[in-house]
């Protein structure tokens, strides 16, 4: 599948070099069906429609989290590093910055950053 470009945010990656393109949170809420699934583990978006059949404890687990961040779900159930190591091949990008819940300690994202427009399928 080719991705086309709608309107992307996009930053520079690490040592400045590469651009990185982000996915809003906004975005990846619009893939919550059998059709396409996506979801937000720990800042980067995974595409897991192919895996739903595959999931060890039935789709319905992974379609309760569809569009959404699952972090929490993710980690309370208590994931092998075989599995972390798994998910890494549904990676198709990151949560744009300021899509992203601050970490204890840290300020809010600015709203001048706000994600304004995203890539899409």
């Amino acid at each position: 599948m080719v991705a086309k470009e709608v309107n992307s945010i996009k930053g520079l990656g690490p040592g400045g070099k590469k651009p990185v393109t982000y996915y809003c949170l906004s975005e990846v809420a619009k893939r919550n069906s059998m059709k396409e699934i996506w979801l937000v583990i720990h800042r980067h978006v995974y595409h897991i429609t192919c895996f739903l059949s595959k999931h060890p404890d039935g789709e319905k687990v992974l379609l309760e989290q569809a569009g959404a961040d699952a972090r929490e779900s993710f980690e309370d159930v208590g994931h092998s590093s075989d599995t972390r190591e798994m998910l890494k091949q549904y990676c198709i990008v990151d949560v744009h910055p300021s899509d992203l819940k601050p970490e204890s300690g840290k300020k809010e994202p600015s709203k001048r950053d706000a994600c304004q427009s995203c890539w899409s399928f």
